[in-house]
């Protein structure tokens, strides 16, 4: 069976941004191998095992080391089947209603995997170099980010389209986030130690606004926008630290030095009393966010962390371990962990609400 790929035509260049257009290459069919009938089979069973679950709340959790997306049972713990993704793979998002996910490949391009029938339905190329990182779905659109030409995208999975690319100017686009309007994404560029906030993003180009801010660290990556919409907060990834930086003012307002070793990823929980800092060196630190103070540390070392919409339990991912820890927010004590297979190598997750 051959993957379905997109590729990227590219259209017009409207100031910092580029309006693009994509084209669809079908591949051939024929015969499959053995391994390839073994393959469908498996993945047929994985989708009418998630199928039956659909009502209920599911856990994607990326298998880095295995190039592969799990759709994770979260009240059992366990794993209900795996799809095929690009190599490498670092991060994960989905549409609400479940039926689509998208997973990122710095080397590969973005997988759209289709959860119902649990298969890579196709692959976007965004071109040479790009080097694909994040993605965040929201009003219908995948945004993603784009090392390689410094620049943030805008995908339309139901046209298969990409709607635009947006430059920044600044090495190591990495992480984003959007504000709930859609109207602005903040980026952390860890190469150019800089936090870039883009105004007017929903209706897109021409008239947009692009602000770089001096992210006040070393190696700005992991970054949340708080609940309100009034603060973001940056991990400097080199320095240990964590930037606050104030939105209205476009102006780093806080400097917190924490003495991490290795803080990669943060997350605000949905009331905005707390920040969970992984450090995958050493610990996930959960802060009082008002406060600005340390209120506990737990013994992990996650290189990726989700924080549940209703605010109760965060998912820590130890790579090294082949496991994903579960944090109890209320109790503060780790309450369970859901293995995901050897050699599996679990990164980036995504929570799926069920119906």
């Amino acid at each position: 069976m051959r993957l379905r790929s997109t590729t990227i035509r590219w259209t017009a260049a409207l100031g910092l941004g580029l309006s693009v257009g994509a084209g669809a290459v079908a591949g051939g069919g024929g015969g499959g191998s053995a391994e390839e009938v073994r393959a469908a089979s498996e993945a047929v069973h994985a989708a009418e095992a998630t199928a039956q679950s659909a009502a209920a709340p599911r856990l994607l959790v990326l298998l880095r080391d295995a190039s592969a997306l799990a759709v994770v049972d979260p009240v059992a713990g366990t794993v209900l089947g795996q799809v095929p993704t690009v190599n490498g793979p670092h991060e994960v998002t989905a549409t609400p209603d479940g039926r689509l996910a998208f997973v990122a490949s710095p080397s590969d391009g973005i997988s759209v995997i289709d959860l119902e029938a649990m298969t890579e339905m196709r692959r976007l190329d965004i071109g040479a170099g790009s080097v694909p990182h994040d993605v965040r779905f929201a009003g219908g659109r995948l945004y993603f980010t784009v090392e390689g030409y410094k620049a943030i995208g805008r995908y339309d999975p139901e046209a298969d389209a990409v709607d635009w690319l947006l430059g920044l100017g600044q090495d190591g686009a990495h992480m984003m986030v959007l504000s709930r309007d859609r109207d602005t994404i903040f980026t952390a560029n860890r190469g150019s130690d800089t936090v870039s906030i883009v105004e007017g993003a929903a209706a897109g180009p021409p008239d947009w606004r692009v602000t770089t801010v001096a992210a006040g660290g070393n190696y700005p990556e992991g970054l949340d926008l708080s609940p309100d919409g009034g603060e973001l907060w940056t991990a400097t990834r080199r320095d240990g630290g964590v930037s606050i930086v104030d939105v209205a003012a476009k102006t780093v307002s806080q400097r917190l030095e924490l003495d991490l070793e290795d803080p990669n990823r943060l997350a605000f929980t949905p009331d905005g009393a707390r920040v969970l800092i992984s450090d995958s060196a050493t610990s996930v630190v959960v802060m009082d966010a008002a406060a600005r103070t340390e209120i506990t540390r737990f013994d992990l070392a996650p290189n990726a962390l989700l924080v549940r919409p209703d605010g109760a339990v965060a998912y820590a991912a130890l790579r090294g371990d082949d496991r994903v820890a579960i944090i109890d927010l209320e109790t503060l004590e780790v309450t369970g962990e859901i293995p995901t297979g050897a050699d599996s190598g679990p990164g980036c997750m995504f929570w799926l609400a069920g119906e």
